[in-house]
């Protein structure tokens, strides 16, 4: 091995042409939001900073919804799950072919033909106010837990590879979103979101390439990969499995679902294009963006492995855990390139940005209309000013939530276990009132409740049962048997000066009694026990099971539904009586303004206010 290598191996140290190419990257982000602040000719405006005036195009949305969903934890963390447990996460990946048409022919339409703007106003039009008021509690919830999680990836990176104070740089950049943000609205994180999916997408496949090439090539990548066991896959049905075919699909399918869909973060951009065609088109050209990038990430983190085959960093201790060895991996590949390990930083950098900017200016919006409008009078001016305020306040919030999320260890297993409190009750409820009539406002409530309830007392005892020591998550199996074949010095170094690396060979070899592992449990079925990829199954399940037996005991009254807010393949099996509804008055929103499309008239829902003089 060159001398060059034992280096990168040792030292992660930015050089100069690094440091130009992260700022260049940070300085274009906040120059996109100062010009759309302060230079665009946009009214001042809700409809504006929410959503572009409704004038957005297909393609900058597009790859702004899959820069939202390419956050930090998908650069960094999900490459560590392969590299730590196989493959298998590609199908939770794959399942996207399924998302992208219940999106387009199910859910979006029902949203588009009832001029939804807000993906939670759907649920007051459908239920009624405490439906979505709940709903809506969650979703901010849920963001205000994600929010710094997003954030601290990159900055994990970043010191990783320069040595900088992590809460230095976590500061540093959160305030730069905060401020393009702040001033550009919508428009300024699509169009940032564009750069930063430019910067994501050459960085990972030139990480990707060279990394194929510095292995030996792609067959000799799948077959170190092979003979380390991360091809195998589990189609077992017992859900205590933690990473099995059917927990990766099927929760992927609904967490997706979920993500983009049913999600005022990204339905807040979907709904932003002008008509329902350009929509769809967007979403399609989302899911595929999606497949692509997210399955060459899963893909590094085989390579990672085929690099590292028999002499793995994180068992010799030169790498404190997997969520910090792609940084390592990075510099080990391209270190010797001038600017590409700031391109790979800057990569993830934009991946968080873009996701955190989209959550900060949904929950601006969500947060001002449901919680602060009907307190104070409202005007557009000091509307857009509130959400201002609220951007700045959520950003210092990230800044110092930094300092807990620190202490995390998987930080993939973190994010979809705190996402599996609610997302599953979200995705059920919005399914319970596209395809069941039956349910009412009252079903709604109290079946969204119970999900969330019983997935917070699940959850919690799951975490009581990993810190007991009965669930143990311990990756397939490394060792350091090559590191001679490798010459990889620096680890070489590291192990005789690392007393515990030096006698492990696999922490999957130690078996404990009554425990159960990432691969199978001697213990007795206990829901406590069920890995985290069934969180969002069990939460949709949950709402169903106690909704449509409470559906036929706490009947719907005889107010009229308008047909356009069930899915459209409802529609079809609708009565002859619901279908000559849709000419009488509707049940909608009373705050709903004027129809500006060819959709259904929205009226108040107390008659007598109907008949009040303009």
């Amino acid at each position: 091995m060159m001398p060059s290598t034992e280096n990168s191996l040792k030292s992660f140290s930015f050089g100069i042409v690094d440091y130009i190419v992260f700022g260049i990257m940070l300085t274009v982000s906040a120059s996109i939001g100062a010009y759309f602040g302060f230079f665009s000719k946009s009214k001042n405006t809700t409809d504006e900073y929410l959503l572009g005036g409704k004038k957005m195009k297909t393609i900058p949305i597009a790859i702004s919804l899959v820069a939202s969903q390419l956050s930090g934890i998908a650069i960094m963390s999900i490459p560590a799950e392969t590299y730590s447990y196989g493959l298998a996460y590609i199908y939770l990946v794959l399942s996207n072919i399924l998302v992208v048409p219940t999106l387009t022919y199910i859910i979006v339409p029902v949203f588009y033909e009832n001029n939804i703007a807000n993906c939670y106003e759907y649920l007051q039009i459908r239920f009624n106010k405490s439906t979505r008021r709940i709903v809506t509690l969650s979703f901010v919830l849920n963001a205000c837990l994600m929010l710094p999680v997003y954030m601290f990836i990159p900055s994990l990176a970043f010191s990783q590879v320069t040595g900088i104070n992590i809460h230095w740089i976590n500061t540093i950049v959160c305030s730069i979103c905060v401020f393009y943000t702040m001033l550009g609205g919508i428009k300024a994180v699509v169009w940032t979101d564009v750069v930063q999916a430019m910067v994501m997408l050459s960085s990972v496949v030139l990480v990707g390439v060279l990394g194929v090439v510095k292995v030996g090539g792609l067959n000799k990548v799948f077959e170190n990969v092979d003979a380390g066991g991360r091809l195998d896959v589990s189609y077992s049905l017992d859900p205590r499995i933690r990473s099995s075919f059917f927990s990766l699909f099927i929760s992927g399918y609904l967490m997706w679902t979920g993500h983009i869909g049913l999600n005022q973060i990204c339905v807040q951009r979907i709904v932003s294009l002008p008509t329902i065609q350009q929509a769809k088109r967007a979403l399609t050209i989302t899911g595929i963006g999606i497949i692509i990038i997210m399955s060459f990430n899963a893909f590094t983190g085989l390579l990672m492995f085929a690099r590292y085959f028999g002499c793995d960093p994180i068992l010799a201790g030169v790498v404190e855990k997997p969520d910090k060895l792609m940084p390592f991996f990075v510099q080990d590949v391209v270190g010797h390139l001038k600017g590409v390990p700031g391109v790979f930083i800057s990569c993830v950098f934009s991946a968080s940005l873009s996701t955190m900017s989209a959550i900060l200016n949904s929950m601006a919006g969500v947060v001002y209309f449901d919680y602060i409008k009907p307190w104070i009078r409202h005007t557009e001016a000091r509307a857009n000013a509130v959400m201002k305020i609220f951007v700045v306040v959520m950003g210092l919030y990230c800044i110092a939530s930094g300092l807990i999320v620190q202490r995390f260890t998987s930080i993939l297993q973190t994010i979809i276990t705190i996402t599996g409190i609610n997302t599953g009750a979200v995705v059920g409820v919005f399914l319970l009132g596209m395809f069941v009539p039956r349910a009412n406002g009252k079903v709604a409530v109290t079946s969204v409740a119970f999900s969330i309830l019983a997935m917070l007392w699940i959850i919690a005892n799951a975490q009581l049962r990993f810190k007991a020591g009965h669930i143990k998550y311990e990756p397939l199996p490394t060792s350091l048997d090559n590191c001679h074949i490798h010459d990889f010095r620096a680890v070489i170094t590291n192990i005789s000066t690392t007393p515990a690396a030096s006698t492990l060979e696999s922490s999957h070899s130690e078996e404990a009694p009554l425990l159960t592992t990432a691969f199978g449990s001697n213990q007795d079925f206990s829901i406590y026990d069920i890995t985290f990829y069934w969180y969002k199954v069990l939460g949709v399940v949950l709402v169903w099971l106690l909704a449509i037996p409470l559906s036929y005991v706490w009947k719907s009254s005889e107010e009229k539904l308008n047909p356009k807010l069930f899915t459209p393949f409802v529609r079809r099996f609708l009565t002859q009586r619901s279908i000559e509804m849709e000419e009488m008055p509707l049940k909608t929103a009373k705050y709903v303004t004027q129809n500006t499309t060819n959709t259904a008239i929205i009226v108040p829902l107390n008659a007598e206010e109907n008949n009040k003089p303009k």
